[in-house]
C-alpha cells in the first residue's frame, strides 16, 4: 500500500505512470467511455482548509470512476475538537477505501497516514501541494512542452514552490525560483531537492530577482502572495512583493511562446497582470480541469498498488 503525501516519495517512472493513467482516463472521458475502476469504493475527504478545485475534482473524479466521495469538514467530525489524529485515522480508514486530506500542518497528514489502513492523499498542506503539480505536468505534456523544460517560479516560497522543487528534482529539468528576501523556500526542503537533483541531473537555482529567473524560461508560474492563514499579512506582503507581478514586461524576457501556469485562484493586479492571465487563460483553465483527470489517475494508481 502506498500513500501520496509528497512527490519526494515517488520515482520519476511512477510519476509519469500516474500522468499516463490520467491522460488515458481523460481521453476515454472525451469519448464518453467511463471505466468504473473504483466501483463501490468510497473516498473520505477531510477538509480543514476550504477549496473549490480540490473538492470538485476529487468528488466528481470518484463519481466518474464508479465510487462515492464523502465530504468531511472540521465541523462535521471530531478531528480538531479533541479526538487525536491517530484515532480519527483508525476509524475513517476502517470505513473508507481511500482518504484525501486538505489541511495546515504537513505533520498531520503524516500522522494520519501512519495509522491509516488505506491510502492517504495530500490534497494540500502548508508544506506541499503535490496533486496540483500532477495537473501542472499533465498540462505541459498535453501542450507538448514537457521536454527540455526551463521553469521559472516567481513569488512566495510556499507549498507550491516546494512541490515544484520536488517535481523538478525527480524529473530532472531546470527550475529557477525567485522570491523576495525573507520569503525564500524552506531550506530543509531545498536541501532535499538538491540532493535528489544530483541523481536526476536537475538544475535548481534560487534568487531574489524575478527578471533574472524568467530569462529564456519555457514555463513561467506563480501563486497567490497571501495563502490561507496569512490574511493578516496581506497588506505587508503586497508592499514586499512589489516587482514580482508576472506582467507583459516580465514575460517578454521568457522564451518565445513560453507558457504561463497558475494553480488558481488568481488575483489579477497582484501576482499576475490581467493581460498575461487572459492571454494564457486557455492553458490555465485546462490546467485547472486537469486536477480532475490527474487525480483520477492517482487514485487508480494507488488502488492498483494494494
Amino acid at each position: 500500500m502506498r500513500h501520496f503525501l509528497t512527490l519526494k516519495d515517488f520515482t520519476k517512472e511512477e510519476i509519469l505512470e500516474i500522468i499516463d493513467i490520467g491522460l488515458d482516463i481523460k481521453k476515454n472521458l472525451a469519448s464518453k467511455v467511463y471505466k468504473k475502476e473504483l466501483e463501490n469504493q468510497t473516498l473520505g475527504m477531510i477538509f480543514e482548509k476550504s477549496s473549490t478545485r480540490t473538492r470538485v475534482s476529487f468528488e466528481v473524479g470518484m463519481f466518474q470512476l464508479g465510487g462515492h466521495a464523502l465530504f468531511l469538514s472540521n465541523r462535521d467530525i471530531h478531528l480538531g475538537r479533541g479526538e487525536p489524529v491517530k484515532d480519527t485515522a483508525r476509524v475513517i480508514s476502517s470505513m473508507c477505501d481511500m482518504v484525501m486530506i486538505r489541511t495546515f500542518e504537513h505533520s498531520m497528514v503524516e500522522e494520519f497516514a501512519r495509522y491509516s489502513k488505506v491510502p492517504v492523499i495530500n490534497g494540500l498542506t502548508d508544506s506541499y501541494h503535490p496533486v496540483q503539480l500532477l495537473a501542472d505536468y499533465m498540462t505541459l505534456v498535453e501542450y507538448g512542452v514537457d521536454k527540455n523544460i526551463v521553469a521559472a517560479y516567481v513569488g512566495d516560497g510556499n507549498n507550491m514552490t516546494h512541490s515544484w522543487l520536488m517535481l523538478a528534482a525527480k524529473l530532472g529539468f531546470e527550475l529557477r525560483i525567485a522570491t523576495p528576501k525573507g520569503y525564500e523556500v524552506n531550506p530543509d526542503i531545498l536541501s532535499q531537492a538538491l540532493h535528489i537533483a544530483k541523481d536526476s541531473g536537475a538544475i535548481i537555482k534560487t534568487m531574489n530577482d524575478p527578471m533574472e529567473a524568467v530569462k529564456g524560461a519555457t514555463v513561467v508560474t506563480t501563486d497567490t502572495w497571501t495563502s490561507m492563514g496569512q490574511e493578516e499579512e496581506k497588506e505587508q506582503r503586497i508592499k514586499i512583493f512589489k516587482g514580482f507581478m508576472v506582467d507583459d514586461k516580465m514575460m517578454s524576457l521568457a522564451a518565445k511562446d513560453a507558457h504561463f501556469l497558475h494553480c488558481l485562484p488568481a488575483y489579477r493586479g497582484l501576482e499576475v497582470s490581467e493581460e498575461v492571465f487572459e492571454k494564457h487563460s486557455e492553458i490555465v483553465f485546462n490546467e485547472a480541469e486537469n486536477r480532475l483527470h490527474a487525480q483520477k489517475g492517482l487514485m487508480v494508481w494507488l488502488d492498483r498498488q494494494r
